[in-house]
């Protein structure tokens, strides 16, 4: 069957779906191109450039598209309702980048804590200001993760060979369930916000979770903590931490995804307190890796007549 790349993809997931006897093309499209051309395909694999909503996804129902696969955890830039509607499979790679993810949560961690931008920046400049640098230890402290799912599990682990006390807040995980992977469940928001020394976001943007951090659960923070957002643009509320980091209610934080991508005029690029990263969560060498195969793997079922294991929209089916 004919399978449709539109986004840079492992070479290693490419050939899995060769040696699965599909004819796998290239082509960077841009939206009316893909509107076009998707008739043609039995398959898209995407990541995060191709957007595929309403009128993507009706010119493909049209031809044979019966599977749309993204090679990373986040389908916010796919209807996969739409995609239910019009007979068409979404899947995806949700354990593909969670070593990734987790290992820059714990980057931003300690990257803060020792005030390693600035001392980069400093030294570049000639300057010695060892006494300006004073930093903290993140071993013994307090992490709270906002959702406790594959990343935020494997952030915990992490965390603990830092002997951290770890406590998470997620509505859909039961407390016997995080209590296994050593967390200790916070029922409400707002008690993690305050008991925190440092606060990972490990969830999706959704309509449920915009701006679940705002200006009500920032004030909650310590004067000494971290935020470090990983995740998804959209879940923190950037004006709310712009004025928390600018009037140093928090101590600073890490931050790698946006509400618009790139940031261009955002106040936090100005920020001396806090890190910021261009998207780079899952952009790593292995984490694209195993991104693309997974992917790859959950596409060949469908087109083989089976079950997917990561099937996003099966409850609109």
């Amino acid at each position: 069957m004919k399978i449709l790349i539109t986004d840079k993809m492992a070479l290693e997931a490419i050939e899995l779906l060769k040696k699965a006897d599909h004819d796998v093309t290239f082509e960077e499209f841009d939206k009316s191109d893909l509107i076009k051309e998707i008739h043609k395909y039995d398959a898209l694999m995407i990541r995060g450039r191709t957007k595929v909503f309403e009128d993507v996804i009706k010119a493909g129902s049209e031809g044979n598209l019966k599977v749309i696969g993204r090679a990373g955890i986040g389908v916010d830039n796919i209807d996969i309702q739409s995609c239910a509607e019009h007979n068409i499979k979404v899947v995806n790679a949700p354990t593909g980048a969670t070593q990734s993810v987790a290992e820059l949560a714990i980057t931003f961690m300690l990257s803060l804590s020792r005030n390693i931008s600035k001392a980069d920046r400093s030294m570049k400049k000639d300057k010695w200001i060892k006494k300006k640098l004073m930093g903290t230890e993140i071993f013994g402290k307090t992490l709270g993760l906002i959702g406790c799912g594959n990343i935020g599990k494997i952030t915990a682990k992490y965390a603990k060979s830092f002997n951290m006390s770890v406590i998470g807040y997620d509505p859909f995980i039961s407390k016997d369930d995080m209590h296994k992977d050593g967390i200790i469940k916070i029922e409400k928001l707002e008690d993690l916000m305050s008991k925190s020394d440092y606060i990972s976001l490990h969830l999706p943007h959704l309509k449920s979770t915009h701006h679940i951090v705002n200006q009500e659960m920032l004030s909650k923070m310590k004067k000494t903590a971290f935020l470090i957002n990983c995740s998804r643009g959209g879940t923190v509320d950037e004006k709310a931490l712009f004025n928390v980091l600018k009037n140093e209610k928090i101590s600073g934080a890490g931050i790698d995804v946006f509400e618009n991508e790139p940031p261009t005029d955002n106040p936090l690029l100005k920020l001396e307190n806090v890190i910021l990263s261009p998207h780079i969560g899952a952009n790593t060498k292995e984490g694209q890796i195993r991104a693309g195969t997974v992917c790859s793997e959950q596409i060949i079922k469908v087109l083989n007549g089976e079950k997917p294991d990561f099937w996003v929209n099966k409850k609109f089916m």
